[in-house]
């Protein structure tokens, strides 16, 4: 029986080192053959990306890619690109003309499944196809990918979505110019409670809880905060709010140092795993396609590389197309689980990834759309963010708010990659979205911060 199909009894006391199988033997025979079968998907991902940039490179134009696969078949087509366009060639024509002012890059990431495209990357070869040379930095928490950012020790990060706007006008660091070049993911969160409060699935009883959040300046603190809200309660006097990194909240979770956390994954559902803890609400039920992590990057950085961010900008948007499609969700779960990157077991990123899931309450839910991947930097998303900050003081006084999202969100460098590479990105980058309900017209976006009943702002 399946973890999916009993949540409740993964921990079968059976005789092997992961407690799953009858025997050690057992345990490491399928060991074997997981791996030659990851092997084996890994190399027909790798496979359709290759053949996929290569038809691009080889035909820009759309319809006449269609039109040569139509004449000579898919089957075909590869076996010649394979036969007559090494992969070194045609890495160099997918390239812009410009050479690479830096290939040697630093990249910090935090390990939860909103950097999928981030870390996927690195073990499937897009930043080598791109010819770069990427380290991955495991970092322990948000407040160090800032230091480190601002200190220039990383090229570029994982960061969340709030954070550049946050170093940029200086709001709780110095201030620094930051950019934002991709949205990594959009929902892929969840408000998690422990088991004892299974009693209170209504907000207006969690009056003298304490909440875990990853970071002031996260989506996480600003939707938590949006949720108890409109259920009467105010974030800053009846409940408390502990910034705790996000490997550590399953931990505190289980020592009672918290109630519960709006966290991202694969913690929401490593609590569910471990039994302690049941996922209340998924954060897209706040918010449909809300952001929650970015590709940030300084300013002056692009500025001096331009070519290596292009180069950059191509392999994250390429990974992130991929990761986009539910086809290879469960392969990608196994690329991403290993030490170096999430250190999760497969089956826990794999209910985050396919959007199979069991709950902590005994029911296993379906909802593919729990996480998903779509790069296009939204400034009314940005707008949005900086709306909240102004509801809970972290901006004193009204801004542009228009400027600030256009001046550090890429919407424009994004849209000409995005063209590059033959996606389609939006027109306006000025949609309209609902928050538990909401009307969001970011073109009101002034009134719309001071339209909260529970408020920091002095009217």
């Amino acid at each position: 029986m399946s973890y999916l199909d009993c949540p409740f009894s993964h921990e079968a006391t059976l005789g092997c080192s992961c407690g799953s199988h009858r025997t050690q033997n057992e345990h490491d025979a399928l060991a074997v053959a997981q791996q030659e079968a990851l092997r084996t998907d890994l190399g027909l991902l790798s496979t359709r990306v290759f053949e996929a940039a290569a038809m691009k490179a080889l035909f820009p134009r759309d319809e006449n890619r269609r039109r040569f696969l139509r004449a000579v078949g898919a089957t075909t087509a590869a076996a010649t690109i394979a036969e007559f366009l090494p992969l070194d060639v045609l890495t160099a024509m997918a390239q812009d003309k410009g050479a690479l002012e830096k290939k040697e890059l630093k990249i910090g990431f935090i390990p939860i499944t909103c950097s999928t495209p981030l870390i996927m990357a690195d073990p499937l070869n897009f930043y080598r196809n791109e010819g770069l040379d990427v380290s991955l930095v495991k970092t322990a928490g948000w407040a160090l990918i800032r230091d480190k950012m601002l200190n220039k020790e990383y090229d570029a990060s994982h960061m969340l979505a709030p954070m550049p706007l946050a170093i940029s006008l200086g709001v709780g660091s110095v201030a620094e110019p930051m950019n934002v070049a991709t949205i990594q993911n959009i929902n892929g969160q969840a408000i998690t409670l422990a088991l004892k409060h299974k009693d209170k699935r209504d907000p207006a009883q969690w009056k003298g809880m304490t909440f875990a959040v990853p970071f002031e300046y996260s989506m996480h603190n600003f939707l938590l905060r949006y949720y108890v809200a409109e259920h009467g309660l105010d974030p800053d006097k009846d409940i408390q709010i502990r910034v705790t990194p996000p490997p550590e909240m399953v931990a505190n979770l289980r020592a009672g140092n918290i109630d519960g956390f709006l966290g991202p994954d694969p913690f929401n559902q490593r609590a569910v795993y471990d039994e302690i803890g049941f996922i209340h609400i998924l954060s897209k039920e706040l918010w449909e396609g809300h952001p929650c992590c970015a590709f940030g990057v300084r300013s002056e950085w692009i500025k001096q590389n331009p070519n290596t961010f292009a180069a950059l900008f191509r392999a994250i948007v390429g990974a992130t197309a991929m990761a986009h499609d539910p086809r290879h969700r469960s392969v990608i779960a196994k690329v991403i689980a290993p030490a170096s990157y999430l250190n999760q077991p497969v089956p826990v990123i794999e209910q985050v990834l396919t959007g199979r899931y069991a709950d902590g309450l005994g029911s296993v839910r379906n909802d593919p759309e729990r996480i998903d991947f779509e790069p296009f930097p939204w400034a009314s998303m940005a707008v949005w963010m900086l709306t909240q900050m102004r509801r809970w003081g972290y901006i004193k006084q009204d801004v542009d708010y228009k400027a600030i999202a256009e001046r550090i969100f890429l919407v424009t460098d994004a849209k000409k990659r995005m063209a590059e590479m033959g996606q389609a990105a939006p027109k306006d980058p000025y949609k309209t979205f609902k928050v538990m309900g909401k009307d969001f017209d970011p073109a009101q976006a002034t009134a719309y911060a001071k339209s909260f009943k529970i408020s920091k702002i002095v009217a």
